[in-house]
């Protein structure tokens, strides 16, 4: 690929992600969540409590960064944590019924934000662009280097794949 070809793409992927932050973090404002929580309340719903770490890898994040998250949850009364009964080490994490009450909602944002990311998409099916992202952030580590789920959990976009 030329350069020229390669700045084009790589400018789109940021732009793509930049404004479907942005877009994310006004459905979540609603709800009174900031970007990131929603991943950590959806991956709960999903698998139930589970350990700081699990939690890191199914949300696809780094350890420090999924801690401060289920702190901020805490504090907001959506996730209560608790020590480990089999490994003193460990924290689990879980739903509070807050917690709880707030997935409906967050699923109907979720998914509202789908749409409106592919609204107006003339030239290619929203399947067919889960296919390629998918398969585009699959590749983005091809040598197996970057996040994976561990036995028991997965990661959104390995259920995702699984899904198609």
């Amino acid at each position: 690929m030329e350069f020229e070809a390669a700045d084009a793409l790589n400018r789109a992927i940021r732009v793509i992600g930049r404004k479907h932050r942005a877009r994310a973090a006004e459905l979540l404002r609603e709800l009174g969540l900031n970007p990131g929580q929603e991943i950590v309340l959806l991956e709960l719903d999903a698998h139930g409590p589970g350990t700081q770490i699990q939690l890191a890898i199914g949300c696809e994040c780094e350890p420090p960064t999924l801690t401060q998250l289920a702190q901020k949850l805490e504090a907001a009364g959506l996730t209560a944590r608790q020590p480990s009964p089999t490994d003193a080490r460990a924290t689990i994490v879980s739903l509070t019924e807050q917690g709880l009450a707030l997935i409906g909602p967050l699923k109907e944002r979720w998914v509202r934000l789908a749409n409106a990311t592919v609204a107006g998409l003339t030239k290619t099916d929203p399947a067919a662009l889960r296919e390629v992202t998918t398969d585009l952030a699959r590749r983005i580590w091809p040598d197996g280097s970057g996040p994976q789920p561990i036995v028991g959990r997965s990661s959104p976009a390995a259920r995702s794949s699984k899904a198609t």
